[in-house]
């Protein structure tokens, strides 16, 4: 599975001025460059893979939209509420999490652009975007794949990846209020993906990317003042 994605948050489709404003905004594109559209489960969403390897690409992409949003250069979305910059994907399953998020905390905190105190403060967010009912609906018809599934528990998860970030920056703490780094995990409704198979998409992100309140997520491309001035 290719490790560069982004996923965007919907609400009926993007309009089309919205995609020719972000193909003027962005990079220069590599001649030969190709985004891919994964089918999902789960109406709402939009899941976009590239072929290249680096992490780094997928938040400096979002990054140059808030930045043009703020700037005026770009208008506010009409559909497109959150973009998560996926940096690499694994089986939901601990040994595989583990190393994936012990890989991309060492890239960010060896990337000289992030200034980060001591100990380094960091959350952990996890979206699991309603899969976990479909998961134990299809549990209770089989008992025998009980082990499959003990990564949907939140604290699970959490602890698991904490552990991680503990194991590369010794010198961190958790910090709900103000993280200098955030690791998101969201699980991705792959159509066709069998149900013990299931797929998380992972994101080492900083502080100008993260929403605190009401709840640790992604940052919205439209705050709910402009979206209220709209309609």
């Amino acid at each position: 599975m290719k490790s560069e994605s982004i996923i965007e948050e919907i609400d009926g489709g993007l309009a089309k001025q919205d995609c020719l404003s972000l193909a003027k905004a962005d990079a220069p594109v590599e001649r030969g460059f190709v985004l891919s559209l994964v089918k999902l489960t789960r109406s709402g969403l939009v899941l976009l893979t590239s072929p290249r390897e680096n992490p780094s690409v997928t938040t400096d992409v979002v990054s140059n939209i808030f930045r043009c949003l703020e700037s005026g250069i770009l208008k506010s979305p009409l559909w497109c509420h959150r973009i998560f910059p996926i940096q690499a994907t694994c089986l939901l399953i601990e040994k595989e999490l583990q190393t994936v998020v012990s890989k991309l905390v060492l890239q960010f905190i060896n990337d000289k652009q992030n200034k980060l105190a001591r100990p380094v403060k960091f959350a952990v967010g996890y979206n699991r975007r309603g899969i976990e009912e479909t998961c134990i609906k299809n549990l209770k018809g089989n008992p025998k794949d009980s082990d499959s599934f003990p990564m949907l528990d939140r604290s699970k998860c959490f602890d698991v990846v904490a552990s991680a970030i503990k194991d590369v920056v010794p010198e961190s703490a958790v910090d709900l209020k103000s993280p200098e780094l955030t690791v998101l995990v969201e699980l991705l409704p792959l159509s066709g993906v069998p149900n013990e198979s299931l797929v998380a998409a992972v994101a080492v992100l900083p502080q100008n990317l993260v929403s605190v309140k009401p709840r640790l997520c992604i940052k919205p491309l439209i705050t709910d003042a402009n979206a209220r001035n709209r309609s």
